[in-house]
């Protein structure tokens, strides 16, 4: 499992003009789900979004608090491009993403997990046209790999 965080001030998503999930401070989380991804991959993902450091103590200044020490938010939205592989050519080939129905079911998964720990969390949706827009700010972004856990 794949995730492009970013430090947001906001950010919202719409589809069709209807806003489907907005929020003020906290983490922006792109998401994609890989071939093989299972619980154990989505546990570790959250763990890293929920637990990184990136927000500036007010003491010090320096980044040492996560997004639940802040009280912040997540807006999670599906980034199936996350496993775009151009290694061949320049149009992307996407042979290492999870089927549709399968990463349908990871991303709901990844947001029920995410909201029982009492987080807030909006959300895009899944398979929709969204447009996301956001006020990064840092800017900070964080790419997160399960792949790299091992």
């Amino acid at each position: 499992m794949r995730a492009v965080v970013q430090r947001v001030s906001w950010a919202k998503v719409e589809v069709d003009g209807e806003v489907t999930g907005a929020i003020e401070r906290g983490l922006l989380v792109y998401l994609g789900a890989g071939k093989g991804d299972g619980d154990a991959e989505r546990a570790w993902v959250l763990s890293k979004v929920l637990g990184l450091r990136i927000f500036e103590d007010e003491a010090s200044g320096k980044m040492d608090r996560s997004v639940v020490d802040v009280g912040g938010s997540l807006l999670v939205v599906s980034q199936f491009t996350l496993y775009g592989d151009v290694t061949k050519g320049r149009r992307p080939s996407f042979d290492a993403a999870m089927p549709p129905e399968e990463a349908e079911r990871a991303y709901e998964a990844f947001v029920r997990d995410a909201r029982a720990t009492g987080i807030r969390v909006e959300t895009g949706r899944f398979r929709a046209d969204m447009k996301v827009s956001s006020l990064n700010d840092g800017p900070v972004t964080i790419w997160i790999d399960s792949a790299r856990s091992k």
